[in-house]
Parts: C-alpha cells; sequence; structure tokens
C-alpha cells in the first residue's frame, strides 16, 4: 500500500519502543465508542497518545463538521496546544473500543528535553501540522462563507424573482380586462376619452414617482373612495379604492372625472382606470424587481472580480458597497449603515478578489458583535500616502484581556461552531503580507474600530509592472 509522504510526516506514528518508554510518564485511560477524549475550547488539555483504537479528530465550521484526521496506534496529538497554552482548536472522540496514554503539560515538556529522539518526531510534526491544518481549515473557511453568502443571495434573489412572476401573471389577467373594457369606451366622444386619457396618465405619474402615504392616512382616503363610489352606485368599490388612492385620484378629481363623462359611462371608465393604473404598477414592478436581480449580478461579479486579473486598479469603494450588497440580508433585519467615504481618494492597484475578504471578514464579525442590530459605520480618508478604511460597529466590544490575540490563527471570541478564528487572521495575511499594508483596531462596549491601511504607491507600482 502506498502512502502520502506528507501525510506520513504530518501523522508520524511512534515505534512501539518509544510508546513503552513514554507509558512511565503518562497515565493510561480506556474509552467506548463515543467517549469524548478532548473538545474544542477545552482549556485542561493533555499531551495523548493513542495504544490502541480509534480516535476521530474534527473540528466544526459554522454548521459543518470537518474531519481532520483518524488516530490510530502510535499516533499523538495535542502538542501544539500544549507548548503554546491555548485550548483545545479541535474535538477528538473514540469511534472504536480504545486506549490512550495522557501525559500533562509539565511531564511533557521534562519528557521532550530528556527524550531527544521522542522530541525530534514530535516537533517536526508539529511544524507540518500547524501550516496543513491552517491552509486546510482556511479553505474551509472560505467555503463556510461561500455557504453563507450564497444562502443570503438566494434569499435576495427569490424576493424580486418572485415579484416579479406574480407581477406578470397579474398583468396577464389585466390585459384580458382591458380589451373588453376599452371597447366599452367607444360610448364616449373623442374629447372625452382625451380628458381620461389626461387622467390617466397623470394618475400614473403620481404612482411612480410621488412618496407613499403613511399606513393611516392612507386607509383614511381609501375609506373615503370607498365611501364615494358607492354613492355612484360602482359595484365592488373597495377593490378600486386602493389603486386611486394610490395613484392620487382623491374624491376631488373623482368628481371632476364624474363631471366631464356620461354617468351611464362612468362606472366602464373607473374600472378601465382601475385596469389600466394596475397594470402600469404591475409593469413597474416587474421593471424594479429585474433592476433589483441585475444590481445582486453585477454585485456578485464585481465582488468576486471574475474574468479580471488578480491585481487590478480600482475604487475602494465599489468593493466595499458590493460587499454591502452581497451582506444585505444579515444588514437590512436592523443594522444601519453610515457611509463617511471620501470620494476623491485615488484608485488603487490591489488583490480586488482578496481585499473583499477582508471587508466581508470585517462587516461580518461586525454583525455578529451588533447581534443584528446596531449602527455600523463605514468611513474612508487619506493619511500621508496611504488610503486608510475604518469599519466601526456598536457591539459589545472586544474585552480587554483578550485583544492581544485577536489576530492570532485558530482564535475566535464566537462561541464553538460559529466561526474557526482563522476569519481575522486572513484578513491580517491579506493586508499585511499582500498588500504590505496595516490593520489595527480599538474597542470599548459600543464602539469597536477596525482600520485598515494600504500603501498607495507602493500597491501602485505594481500595477505598473515594477517589482516590489
Amino acid at each position: 500500500m502506498l502512502h502520502d509522504p506528507n501525510q506520513m510526516t504530518l501523522f508520524p506514528k511512534l515505534p512501539d519502543d518509544a510508546l513503552e518508554e513514554m507509558k512511565q510518564f503518562g497515565t493510561e485511560i480506556e474509552l467506548k465508542i463515543g467517549d469524548v477524549l478532548f473538545s474544542e475550547g477545552d482549556s485542561n488539555y493533555h499531551f495523548c497518545v493513542v495504544l490502541e483504537g480509534q480516535i476521530e479528530v474534527t473540528k466544526q465550521v459554522g454548521v459543518e463538521t470537518q474531519v481532520l484526521v483518524v488516530h490510530r496506534r502510535g499516533d499523538f496529538m495535542g502538542e501544539l496546544s500544549m507548548l503554546t497554552g491555548s485550548n483545545a482548536i479541535a474535538n477528538a472522540y473514540a469511534i472504536a473500543p480504545s486506549r490512550v496514554l495522557q501525559i500533562d503539560i509539565e511531564t511533557f515538556r521534562h519528557m521532550l528535553i530528556k527524550c531527544s529522539p521522542i522530541a525530534d518526531v514530535i516537533l517536526t510534526a508539529m511544524a507540518g501540522r500547524t501550516k496543513e491544518v491552517q491552509a486546510q481549515l482556511r479553505q474551509q473557511e472560505k467555503m463556510a462563507a461561500l455557504g453563507k453568502m450564497s444562502a443570503g443571495l438566494a434569499h435576495e434573489l427569490n424576493n424580486p424573482g418572485a415579484a416579479a412572476k406574480r407581477a406578470a401573471s397579474l398583468l396577464c389577467e389585466n390585459f384580458q380586462n382591458l380589451q373588453t373594457l376599452a371597447l366599452q369606451l367607444n360610448l364616449v366622444s373623442k374629447e372625452q376619452v382625451k380628458f381620461i386619457t389626461d387622467i390617466q396618465a397623470q394618475a400614473t405619474q403620481h404612482a411612480i414617482h410621488s412618496p407613499k402615504l403613511d399606513p393611516l392616512t392612507c386607509s383614511d382616503k381609501e375609506d373615503e373612495v370607498t365611501e364615494w363610489l358607492e354613492d355612484h352606485d360602482i359595484n365592488n368599490s373597495w377593490k378600486f379604492a386602493p389603486t386611486f388612492v394610490n395613484a392620487g385620484l382623491d374624491i376631488e378629481k373623482l368628481d371632476t372625472l364624474a363631471d366631464n363623462v356620461p354617468i351611464d359611462c362612468l362606472e366602464h371608465v373607473l374600472k378601465w382606470l382601475d385596469a389600466t393604473l394596475s397594470s402600469f404598477g404591475l409593469i413597474h414592478e416587474i421593471e424594479q424587481s429585474t433592476t433589483r436581480i441585475s444590481e445582486l449580478v453585477k454585485a456578485i461579479k464585481g465582488y468576486s472580480y471574475m474574468d479580471q486579473a488578480p491585481l487590478q486598479e480600482i475604487d475602494i469603494h465599489d468593493g466595499i458597497e458590493n460587499t454591502l450588497l452581497i451582506l444585505h440580508h444579515c444588514l437590512k433585519k436592523g443594522i444601519i449603515v453610515n457611509r463617511e467615504f471620501d470620494r476623491t481618494l485615488p484608485k488603487i492597484c490591489v488583490y480586488a478578489g482578496e481585499l473583499n475578504q477582508v471587508w466581508t471578514n470585517l462587516i461580518d464579525n461586525a454583525i455578529y458583535a451588533m447581534k443584528g442590530k446596531g449602527d455600523l459605520t463605514i468611513r474612508t480618508y487619506r493619511e500621508n500616502n496611504c488610503l486608510v478604511v475604518e469599519i466601526t460597529d456598536t457591539g459589545a466590544g472586544i474585552p480587554p484581556a483578550i485583544q492581544s490575540r485577536i489576530f492570532e490563527p485558530f482564535f475566535t471570541t464566537k462561541e464553538v461552531g460559529k466561526g474557526t478564528g482563522l476569519g481575522l487572521e486572513i484578513a491580517y495575511r491579506i493586508i499585511v503580507n499582500k498588500h504590505h499594508g496595516d490593520i489595527h483596531f480599538e474597542s470599548q462596549p459600543g464602539n469597536t474600530c477596525f482600520r485598515v491601511r494600504l500603501p498607495i504607491s507602493a500597491v501602485n507600482r505594481s500595477c505598473q509592472g515594477v517589482s516590489e
């Protein structure tokens, strides 16, 4: 059977003689199927060596449980957390009856000093595992974020899509009625037809361009119009009232209309007006819905920079706006977005797709911190030779005790399963390593501000083909 050389480096097995030697340093425990060896976030953590059985190690990424590895006899785990003093970054449990050797932190460090052959194996594996697990979880973080955004976009696209479909269906019904109603208008004179069509044109413009009435005022006016229609013996008057009020046809204008058309034609004229105004309203609704769909598709393409080079000159505000549109489903439930943009800022040359990951991570974290309700302020300005983007939220803030660890890999303030702790680490790597900028934050309850600085000249030289 062939073995992946990388897998052998990342997960080397300790030989039997080493296992025997290590038993003097630890305590053996037995696990039944399903027993938990350790859980993500545990601080009471041990170095563990599998003596018998199978231990599965998993990581919760969003709603998905990602299997990292299955350990068998001679495999070990926990060395990284033991040496760094951090909590467990994954979960481990038995998937077969197992025996595990547990060694506490002080004894583990003593063992590394005393037993150099074992230390060589463990320390070599540590370097490889850290790099591999980070790469794997970064990919999972991106896929989880993509899945989350896709679900939100599906919802955002479904709303205007469903509205356009419903409006088109009603429009078909209206046009069938209009054919009959139009024939009935032959009973009025040309002058009266012109008068009616003028009212229709004015009412259509009013319906499209005038501000909507508040619900109470609208209800009062509908009652007035309904009463007027009933006084003029118009059947189903309650159906016409909302359309007429929306189009600005109050009782005064209806009186004018009644004075200028034959009394026996009034009902036909009102039905025709209702059908045409409703049709124009439905057409406008379809136009708005399809425009919204086009805007979302444009934002998706702009967000991902499809069919464009990775390094390109952009207006920084375009990426921020596209990100806000992509995350609209999270923002619309109670977050007020304040834009304080300096539109005179120059375009800069960046890895646009990756920079949008930064905005996504920072804005998504702000939404989480505010629990979906609060003020999100995004400010841009120039500071010497840097372009600065500030993202400020009114959430609970980051406790001072953990602020120094915010950009560490795997460190997260979110609940288990809500994040991998790689979002800010990814943001740091993209800004600092890839764009030679910096990212800092200030936080207190009710005011957390992440400040991203991007050097203008350095990144622009890259677009001009000058090596850095």
